[in-house]
């Protein structure tokens, strides 16, 4: 079956980092597009960026910019979510999902991990 759990969401201080990762199972990762959003108490979904599966292009959000960079690991079968110079506003539970493409529907989604980021 279709998995994908997310793990290395942490409390930071502001300007601090964190990697997340998301390991899939039941597929072959570099087959699929991998986004990864955000959602912060109250607050709609955010597009935070996306890995094509085509070429391996990556795209990412306005607010996250310079900041974020998403990678993948074919091995490990594990996307990466490094993430640079957290300010508060970057505070939210992270998802990744699974897609056909970045333009599409990312129809399977994991559980999310916690990222804090308060001094």
């Amino acid at each position: 079956q279709v998995q994908l759990v997310e793990s290395g969401g942490d409390l930071v201080q502001p300007g601090g980092s964190l990697r997340l990762s998301c390991a899939a199972s039941g597929f072959s990762l570099d087959d699929y597009a991998i986004g990864w959003f955000r959602q912060a108490p109250g607050k709609e979904r955010e597009g935070v960026g996306c890995s094509s599966s085509s070429d391996g292009t990556t795209y990412y959000g306005d607010s996250v910019k310079g900041r974020f960079t998403i990678s993948r690991d074919n091995a490990k079968n594990t996307v990466y979510l490094q993430m640079n110079s957290l300010k508060p506003e970057d505070a939210a539970v992270y998802y990744c999902a699974r897609g056909s493409s970045c333009v599409g529907t990312l129809k399977y989604w994991g559980p999310g991990t916690q990222v804090t980021v308060s001094s």
